[in-house]
Order: C-alpha cells, then structure tokens, then sequence
C-alpha cells in the first residue's frame, strides 16, 4: 500500500480559482478526499457566486481558505472569512461569496 500525497492546497486554490473566473457560472470544485463516509472538497467562488440553497449532510464544517463567504441557514446569514472555521448546522443551508473565494468544505455523509 502507498503512501498518500500531502495535497497542496494553495496550488488547488491557485487552479480553481482560475476555472471558476474562467466558468460561466463563476465557480469549480474539487474533491479531494472520498473515503468511506468523509468527503474534503475545494470550492471555488467568483465574487457574486452562490452555492444555492441545499440540504445539510450528517456533519459538516467550512473552512475559508481566501476571500469572504456568507453561509446562510435559516433566513439567517453568517459570514465567514479566510481563516475561518464555521460548522454548517444541518439545516438546508446555501453559499454567498462576498470576494472571489476558496473554501474547504468537510462532510460526513451516511
């Protein structure tokens, strides 16, 4: 059994970034981790971007890795901005970026 490769995150928020400004509807992701029930996927946004409203997997956290988000929940909207953790309520939830953004969304599905 090999190894795993440490990812660089920056160079996929370099990578991503560029797709998203380059697609139609401002945003590229990438999963980077699938193993069992955890997910780890790199989300990129163009400033004015949205993730529409979806529901919530079993656990999830959102890490800010440049720029600023707003995750609304509820009615309610909570901005997040780069270094910051936010754990997603498992409510129907969707994603605003403020600025262009990159984000590490974390998930545990069943």
């Amino acid at each position: 059994m090999s190894e795993p490769v440490p990812v660089d995150l920056n160079a996929l928020a370099d990578e991503h970034s560029a797709k998203a400004a380059a697609s139609a509807h401002g945003r590229s992701a990438h999963l980077l981790v699938h193993d069992g029930v955890l997910r780890q996927t790199v989300i990129a946004l163009r400033s004015g971007a949205a993730l529409d409203e979806h529901n919530a997997p079993v656990a999830a956290s959102l890490l800010v890795l440049r720029g600023r988000v707003s995750l609304t929940v509820a009615g309610r909207r909570y901005e997040v901005a780069a270094g910051q953790l936010r754990p997603i309520p498992q409510e129907r939830h969707g994603l605003l970026a403020h600025l262009d953004s990159v984000v590490l969304l974390t998930a545990v599905t069943n």
